[in-house]
C-alpha cells in the first residue's frame, strides 16, 4: 500500500473498554495550539472532566491540563465505553469554549495490575516541570490527583 497517511482509525479498531479498568489518556489539541494557557480554558476543560465524575463514567484520579494537552488518569465505571466518554470530553469543552480545537483521536494506555498507580499519578502532574513551566508541581494551577 503506496498511502502515506497514518493509520490511526486501524489502531482504534483494537480498543477495548473495561468497566473498572484504569487508562491513561492523552489528548492533545490540533495543530499543539495552546488553547489551555488561557485560565478560564483550563478550567472549563477541568469541570468537563468532574462531570464525567459526577455522571459517573469515569472516575478521575489524577490529571494535567497542559497548555496544549491532557494527561488524564482514570477509571472507567459501570456501563461507560472509553471512546464515547473521552469523545464527551472533547464534544463538551468545544462546545463550551465555541470553537474546535482538538486533533482527532486520543491515546489511551490500559494500566497494567503490576503497574504503581501513584508513581503514574506522579509522572503525570509532574508534566508541567518536565515541560519547564514551573520550577516545582505545587506552582502549576492545572493539575489534581486523588492522593493529595
Amino acid at each position: 500500500m503506496n498511502d502515506t497517511k497514518p493509520h490511526s482509525h486501524r489502531l482504534r479498531s483494537g480498543r477495548f473498554s473495561q468497566t473498572g479498568q484504569i487508562y491513561l489518556i492523552t489528548v492533545v489539541t490540533e495543530n499543539r495550539r495552546r488553547i489551555f494557557e488561557d485560565f478560564a480554558a483550563a478550567r472549563t476543560l477541568i469541570n468537563t472532566l468532574k462531570t464525567e465524575s459526577d455522571m459517573q463514567r469515569a472516575s478521575t484520579l489524577a490529571f494535567v491540563v497542559m497548555p496544549d494537552h491532557l494527561h488524564w488518569l482514570m477509571q472507567l465505571q459501570e456501563g461507560a465505553q472509553l471512546a464515547p466518554c473521552v469523545r464527551n470530553v472533547k464534544s463538551v469543552t468545544t462546545h463550551r469554549l465555541g470553537q474546535p480545537f482538538w486533533q482527532r483521536g486520543f491515546h489511551d494506555h490500559a494500566v497494567r495490575r503490576e503497574e504503581d498507580l501513584q508513581a503514574l499519578a506522579r509522572y503525570v502532574v509532574a508534566n508541567p516541570v518536565r515541560a519547564g513551566l514551573v520550577q516545582r508541581t505545587g506552582l502549576y494551577p492545572h493539575w489534581d490527583a486523588i492522593w493529595v
